[in-house]
C-alpha cells in the first residue's frame, strides 16, 4: 500500500493531492509520495534511499497554470494545473518525448509551450540574471547555502564578461520581487543563471539561453560552462 506523507499544516496543498493521487495509484504499490521538501521530508528521503524503498517527489509541473503560494496556497484552476510526479528525484531526468498529443491538450487550454526561437544576439542585451533555488533546494542539491551559491555564481560569471548580473530570489510577500512578474525582466535578458528553478523554463519559453545544474529538468537545453556566458548554447 501506498504511503503518502503527510505535511502537518491543513492548508497544505499535498492533502488535495494526495486525495487525487489514492484515488489512481495501485493499492498494492508500497511507494513513498512527499510534497516538495517541507517538513520532515529531506529526512524521510534520505530513509527511503537508504533502505532502498521507491519514492516520488511531487510539485508544481513543468508546463501549467501556477498555484497560489501565498499567503494560503491554492490551485486556482484545477482544468489547467498540471504537478510533477518524479520517481527518486526533484526532475526528471529527460525532456524527451515524442507524445506530441498532450502538448496539444496544453496549447488547447491555453498553456504556453511553444517555443519561440532563442532571441538574436545581435540585440547584445546587457543583462544577466541569477535566480537561486529555495535555501532548502539549494543546501539539499548544492551543499551550500543559498547566499554561498549565488556569491559564488556571480563571481565565476564576473570572470568572463562586462554584463550587468542582476539577482532576482523567489518571490514572497514584503519582498522586492514580491507580485512581480519574471518574464519582464527577461525580455531584456542575454542568459538566466539558476541551479534547479523553474525559471529556467520560463527563460527559454521566452527564447533567453540557460545555465543551470545538471540535475535540473532543462539542463539538456542549457550551457554549463561560464566562459561562454557572452555566447551561450542555444540548442537547434
Amino acid at each position: 500500500m501506498p504511503t503518502f506523507h503527510e505535511i502537518p499544516w491543513n492548508q497544505c496543498l499535498s492533502h488535495r493531492i494526495w486525495e487525487n493521487l489514492k484515488k489512481g495509484w495501485p493499492a498494492e504499490d508500497d511507494s513513498h509520495f512527499f510534497w516538495g521538501l517541507a517538513g520532515q521530508n529531506i529526512l524521510k528521503i534520505n530513509q527511503c534511499q537508504r533502505e532502498n524503498k521507491n519514492w516520488y517527489f511531487v510539485d508544481v509541473g513543468y508546463l501549467t497554470e501556477q498555484i497560489i503560494r501565498y499567503p494560503s496556497p491554492d490551485i486556482v484552476d484545477e482544468d489547467r494545473t498540471y504537478f510533477r510526479v518524479i520517481k527518486g528525484g526533484i526532475h526528471s531526468p529527460s525532456l524527451l518525448s515524442d507524445n506530441s498529443s498532450r502538448r496539444d491538450i496544453l496549447r488547447r487550454r491555453d498553456i504556453n509551450v511553444d517555443f519561440p526561437d532563442w532571441f538574436d544576439l545581435k540585440q547584445n542585451r546587457k543583462k544577466i540574471l541569477v535566480c537561486p533555488s529555495s535555501q532548502t533546494v539549494t543546501k539539499v542539491i548544492n551543499g551550500v547555502n543559498q547566499e554561498q551559491w549565488v556569491n559564488h555564481v556571480i563571481r565565476e560569471i564576473k570572470k568572463h564578461t562586462d554584463k550587468d548580473v542582476v539577482f532576482r530570489n523567489k518571490p514572497r510577500p514584503r519582498n522586492q520581487w514580491w507580485n512581480t512578474d519574471i518574464r519582464d525582466e527577461l525580455k531584456d535578458c542575454h542568459a538566466l543563471v539558476t541551479n534547479m528553478s523553474l525559471c529556467s523554463i520560463d527563460a527559454i519559453l521566452c527564447g533567453v539561453p540557460v545555465f543551470t545544474d545538471k540535475l535540473n529538468i532543462a539542463s539538456l537545453l542549457s550551457g554549463t560552462d561560464f566562459s561562454n556566458i557572452n555566447n551561450p548554447y542555444r540548442a537547434d
